[in-house]
């Protein structure tokens, strides 16, 4: 619970290229539940950028709300979860967009006991060379931050 409240006053007073991940493990669905914040803004240039630069940003911005099969691809365009060394690929549950943030809400059903964990986060990363993407962890007893940069997006943990 500190973490979160740390990390939450780092962003108030941190640069405007920043993103927020929690990944945490939801015992007995063998799930990982995610939750990723970004400046609606940033998203929609970073999704033009990465997945189609053929559609304008006046076209994305009129999707009301942004379609769920678009955000699904950039999405697993831009996080990769790794569970003992195997991809294992996210689903939108949900997105909503309030004050400028798209919080977007992705469910994982990795097939086997969770060992290690690799994640590689890149939102962001090829619009911005200051961005920062604040990642949490938590699963079972294991709890961890990273902060994920232009230079550093990968990171592997071994767990049991």
């Amino acid at each position: 619970m500190l973490k979160i409240f740390v990390v939450g006053i780092l962003i108030f007073f941190q640069p405007a290229h920043i993103t927020m991940t929690s990944i945490d493990y939801v015992p007995g669905t063998d799930s990982l539940k995610v939750l990723v914040r970004i400046d609606y803004e940033h998203f929609l240039r970073d999704y033009q950028q990465t997945i189609d630069d053929d559609l304008s940003l006046q076209v994305l911005r009129g999707y009301k709300p942004f379609p769920a099969e678009l955000t699904n691809k950039y999405i697993n365009s831009k996080l990769f979860i790794y569970i003992n060394k195997k991809l294992i690929i996210g689903k939108l549950v949900n997105a909503e967009v309030s004050d400028g943030t798209i919080r977007l809400n992705i469910l994982y059903r990795p097939e086997r006991k969770l060992n290690s964990l690799t994640v590689r986060n890149t939102f962001l990363t090829g619009l911005f060379s200051d961005v920062e993407n604040l990642t949490i962890i938590r699963i079972s007893d294991f709890e961890t931050g990273i902060k994920f940069t232009q230079k550093h997006v990968e990171e592997r943990f071994v767990l049991k």
